[in-house]
């Protein structure tokens, strides 16, 4: 029994989405900075919001919204041109780096 969950611990870890850690990386790489600014909290626009601090899964949800178009209104049209450029384990990467940024 005791192998069995060694097992099983192990292929969740070799299974596991991209590390939280990754999501620094890919917040600049999928150009999350160049709207939100690099800190989360300097957005190019008044109207874009700042992220820095944002609930994960908060963070999470709204961005596979945008990416499904379940959420459509006038601040998604800038994101949904980008969204194609992540996957759902990027997504919640991001999203927990964002979570981690102080606002």
């Amino acid at each position: 029994m005791k192998k069995v969950m060694v097992f099983v611990a192990l292929a969740a870890l070799a299974s596991a989405p991209v590390l939280a850690a990754d999501g620094a990386k890919l917040y600049s790489e999928k150009t999350c900075n160049a709207c939100h600014g690099a800190d989360g909290k300097k957005p190019i626009m008044p109207n874009y919001p700042k992220i820095a601090g944002q609930n994960a899964a908060y963070a999470e949800q709204q961005m596979k919204d945008i990416k499904s178009g379940a959420r459509n209104n006038g601040q998604t049209a800038a994101m949904k041109g980008v969204m194609h450029l992540v996957n759902d384990a990027e997504i919640k990467a991001i999203a927990e780096f964002v979570a981690t940024l102080k606002p």
